[in-house]
């Protein structure tokens, strides 16, 4: 089994959920992506954040949210994608950048237009009412 590392940042407002889509991507995604080598985990998170949605996380604010794992979308079967999740607070205003093409505010409704492993995240903040 190959294991995709990723780490995404979950903000909640008003029991919406921020999410993104990528140009040419019919999937929503939590933001966040991939650490480079010898990145912490808030500096790889950080990093990315700021790529895809022009704002600076707030280290000290940063808490660990929870690991969750699924079938990777768009890869082949057996390809699984374990995602590390933050939350924290931010400084800036969002808005698409890089290859975001769309940002968004979703709800429980919307889970089916995630990926997998979003959706395991989807039910979990559900289970905790975090999310509507």
């Amino acid at each position: 089994m190959k294991l995709i590392d990723k780490l995404a940042w979950i903000e909640i407002q008003d029991g919406k959920i921020l999410s993104t889509r990528s140009k040419g991507r019919t999937k929503y995604y939590f933001p966040g992506g991939k650490r480079e080598l010898g990145e912490s985990d808030f500096e790889a998170l950080s990093r990315e954040i700021n790529e895809e949605l022009s704002i600076s996380l707030i280290e000290d604010s940063t808490r660990f949210l929870g690991v969750f794992q699924a079938q990777a979308d768009s890869h082949p079967d057996g390809v699984q994608v374990q995602m590390t999740c933050y939350t924290g607070s931010y400084t800036g205003t969002i808005a698409a950048a890089s290859e975001i093409e769309e940002v968004v505010w979703l709800t429980y409704q919307d889970r089916e237009a995630v990926s997998p492993v979003d959706q395991i995240i989807f039910d979990w903040l559900k289970e905790r009412k975090l999310i509507r």
